[in-house]
């Protein structure tokens, strides 16, 4: 049996092709994430090997130790005496202190040389050989002075700065200017995905990122021989309690667990649209499978009339199925290793940052890739090979092959409408949640309506068919009557086929709702609280100095600049924020609605206003002292004065800055919104620009700007979306000329006679691509209708999270969506129709 599985999969390789190649991209898709993940893990760690090879020992910032006193460990700074007295621990061979932040290096267009999120700058730390291990110079000298910068490479490169000549920046402030004295190489992921790196001397640095004399993380090595734990330990008895010392060792591991959770959350996304794929894909192999053993009825009759038995059948129906997916797979493995080259270069184009580093291939991916490629084909395949198991003896002495009886459709109409009704009641249900907590049963209300409306695709088909033929008949006459009959011929071929598509139609759809909805929600949410013409804001995401506002006020054109900065506290062992800003000036720029009270009552350290949310959650009221303690160990108990409506601008407490600035390690403004003067608005980005000198780090953005900056990302989203399904989507057309192909096999002396009869080459090729189109739309239209259906139902669970999501159907999409499946219809059936048409009538009509 094996012999013959192996004869048939070789006699039949040309109908197999497009299955194969169905699993092929399936497959691919699968081995592809693999891979992907395998090497993405592999560069972080590699990275990180580098990066911590002479870890013994790092000090940090942490949460402080128990019994410790909060308000004094503050006061103790991670200094030079901190440093000399881990220094004079025996087994410390050397103590690295470090001092880092962002720093945005000005291109030649005085734009962000690097990414907003990789900006680095850091201290260049030389040991007893005046070198920094961590950054080799390849070129020049390391900085020495506060004039002095080095640069990477690429950063170099597009700020167009020689060693020797000078480079503008900014870190929060105004432009400085420096000179290159060097360029250096890193092993920063940052940088190597598209982020800059800048290095100062340590002073400079301390003074740029932190305060005077005060580090952020020492970096200790230690003495051949010595022990990582005892030395942790050592170091810990030495330093301020607010401070964490970890090993190299647990640092490397906490950093290996990291990388792990953030590949496998990358991993499992993909590979759930890989099993999409996979799963439009069994519909194909299933149909072929289907279609091969109709067409092979009277050779398996033969089989069992020589003594094949039942089990055999199956035996053999699957070995040519396992045969077939393990050749595809062996081929998908491979075309999965450009897969996933791909897929670092899509996803870094997003600003994923993931580091450059060559492909892991290891045996678990090839195994699994291999393994679920046979996998699925043997599964789609065994239903038919049962089907073909049933086939007896007796058919062998047919004069002729007859057509398959056709079963009934009860069974399968009655579970479909009972999965179908328990999904839309599922997801009815679904509707009458307020937040996301309903998630699972819109799941699982989800699956059981699309898997309902598959099972139901036979009886769907028939009126649209026949509708859809009535408009094919008029226009093509006979034609169009022979591809309604053809598609009615057989109901369940006909939905198997157009279900593939389907099925990621209706993804599709119910992504693009959902987005579309979402987008037009925050174009409401960005208009309605925030009245200022332009917000002011960091590239680089570290906030900017206050001097920036104050030159910025006294601009003409600008009517009002409003600092906004907040700071973090805990109110009754709960973590909220709290906004400092010009209380007497806040409501030129944002729309802010009193309850109670009003907002000039807000002075000095003593009073604060809350939202309407945050007082009803705590009870306050007017009067009311309100529990601070901040994250610097000092507490404050200011009395509540007003309380406004909740407002997108505004957080849950609004003071003045004397009440935060305190508390804060050094004080930065996260953004500044400007009012302009009546009919200035149109000049006043350009002057702004002016003004501050070119600065790379200053951002200003319209609210049309914010509005197009909120639909980016989301339009990013769904692209990248569409590229993840579109693989599926490509396998379901492929599915459509696979069909079209094997019924042109199976109706070959059938099309001779109507050729006989006196239909031209013409029609023939008409009668194909009409049946093509009506599998297609009918697929499409049933993706659009329940695509639609999911995401109105399942957008209920926003209501509290985003209550300006409001769902809108985008006709023009949907419309598109159509076009594309008519247009799928017409160029898969250009092959099918090809071969029809050529087909010799006489050697037609002898067809066996």
């Amino acid at each position: 049996m094996f012999r013959t599985a192996l004869r048939n999969l070789l006699a039949h390789k040309t109908r197999l092709m497009m299955t194969a190649l169905a699993v092929l991209l399936g497959t691919a898709f699968v081995s592809g994430t693999l891979v992907f993940s395998d090497s993405v893990g592999s560069a972080f760690r590699d990275r990180m090997s580098k990066s911590l090879g002479d870890v013994a020992v790092s000090v940090t910032a942490g949460g402080g130790r128990p019994g410790t006193d909060a308000e004094a460990e503050a006061a103790r700074p991670l200094d030079d005496r901190v440093v000399d007295s881990i220094r004079a621990l025996p087994g410390v061979a050397a103590v690295r202190p470090s001092v880092g932040g962002a720093a945005v290096i000005a291109d030649k267009g005085n734009n962000p040389a690097g990414s907003e999120w990789g900006s680095t700058g850091a201290n260049y730390v030389p040991g007893a050989n005046g070198k920094d291990s961590r950054y080799p110079i390849v070129k020049g000298r390391g900085p020495a002075a506060e004039g002095e910068i080095v640069l990477d490479a690429k950063t170099a490169g597009k700020a167009g700065a020689e060693v020797g000549g000078t480079v503008r920046l900014a870190v929060d402030g105004p432009v400085m200017t420096k000179k290159l004295v060097g360029i250096a190489a890193t092993d920063d992921p940052r940088v190597s995905a598209g982020g800059s790196l800048a290095l100062f001397d340590t002073a400079t640095a301390q003074k740029l990122f932190g305060k005077p004399g005060e580090f952020s993380e020492l970096v200790v090595s230690a003495t051949p021989g010595t022990d990582q734990q005892k030395l942790t330990a050592e170091v810990r008895r030495v330093l301020p309690r607010s401070f964490e010392a970890q090993s190299g060792k647990q640092l490397a591991a906490a950093e290996s667990k990291m990388i792990d959770e953030q590949t496998s959350s990358i991993r499992k996304t993909l590979l759930v649209f890989a099993g999409i794929s996979l799963f439009v894909g069994v519909f194909i192999i299933a149909n072929t499978f289907t279609m091969l053993i109709a067409q092979r009825s009277r050779e398996i009759a033969l089989l069992r009339a020589v003594g094949a038995t039942r089990r055999q059948v199956v035996r053999s129906v699957l070995i040519e199925a396992g045969l077939l997916g393990l050749t595809a797979s062996a081929v998908g493995f491979v075309l999965g290793l450009g897969v996933a080259t791909g897929l670092r270069s899509v996803l870094n184009a997003t600003g994923a940052s993931l580091p450059d580093g060559p492909l892991v291939v290891t045996p678990t991916a090839a195994l699994t890739a291999l393994g679920v490629g046979v996998v699925v084909t043997v599964l789609a395949a065994w239903l038919p090979s049962r089907k073909a198991a049933r086939i007896a003896p007796v058919e062998a002495l047919a004069a002729v092959d007859q057509a398959p009886a056709t079963r009934g459709l009860v069974l399968r109409n009655s579970l479909g409408a009972a999965l179908t009704g328990l999904g839309v009641a599922t997801m009815l249900y679904v509707t009458t949640f307020k937040d996301s907590s309903g998630m699972q049963y819109a799941m699982a209300g989800s699956a059981l309506t699309l898997a309902g409306v598959i099972v139901l695709a036979p009886l769907l088909s028939r009126p649209f068919v026949h509708l859809f033929g009535r408009l094919a008949i008029r226009l093509s006459g006979v034609s169009g009557k022979l591809a309604r009959q053809n598609a009615l011929r057989n109901p369940r071929r006909t939905a198997a086929t157009a279900s593939a598509l389907m099925i990621g139609l209706t993804l599709i759809t119910g992504l693009t709702v959902a987005a579309v909805s979402a987008d037009r929600g925050m174009a409401k949410l960005g208009p309605q609280d925030l009245t200022a013409d332009y917000k002011v804001s960091s590239s680089s995401y570290q906030g900017l100095s206050p001097e920036i506002a104050r030159t910025l006020a006294g601009q003409p054109g600008v009517d009002a600049a409003v600092a906004l900065r907040t700071t973090g506290f805990r109110t009754d062992d709960h973590p909220s924020l709290a906004l400092a800003t010009d209380v007497a000036a806040i409501a030129k720029v944002a729309d802010v609605r009193m309850v109670s009270g009003s907002l000039s009552d807000v002075r000095g350290t003593a009073t604060v206003a809350v939202s309407e949310t945050f007082a009803k959650d705590r009870g306050l009221k007017a009067g009311a002292a309100l529990p601070m303690s901040f994250y610097d160990g000092k507490k404050a108990a200011p009395r509540v004065v007003a309380v406004y409506r909740d407002n997108d601008v505004l957080s849950s407490v609004l003071t003045a800055p004397a009440l935060l600035d305190p508390h804060m390690d050094k004080v930065r403004d996260d953004q500044v919104l400007l009012k302009a003067a009546p009919g200035r608005a149109k000049d006043l980005p350009v002057k702004i620009k002016e003004t501050l000198g070119g600065n790379p780090l200053i951002k200003v953005q319209s609210q049309d700007d914010l509005r197009r900056a909120d639909a980016g990302s989301i339009d990013d989203i769904l692209y990248l979306m569409y590229g993840l399904l579109g693989m599926a989507v490509v396998i379901a057309v492929i599915g459509v000329v696979n069909t079209l192909a094997m019924s042109v096999f199976e109706r070959t002396r059938e099309i001779g006679m109507l050729r006989a009869i006196g239909l031209d080459r013409r029609e023939v090729k008409r009668m194909v691509r009409l049946e093509s189109v009506m599998i297609a739309m009918f697929g499409a239209v049933l993706g659009v209708g329940v695509g639609v259906f999911l995401a109105w139902s399942g957008g209920h669970l926003l209501r509290s999270s985003f209550p300006q999501y409001a769902m809108v159907v985008p006709w023009g999409r949907i419309g598109v969506f159509l076009l594309l499946a008519l247009a799928v219809g017409v160029l898969a059936a250009v092959w099918p129709a090809r071969r029809a048409a050529k087909l010799d009538t006489l050697e037609a009509i002898g067809a066996q």
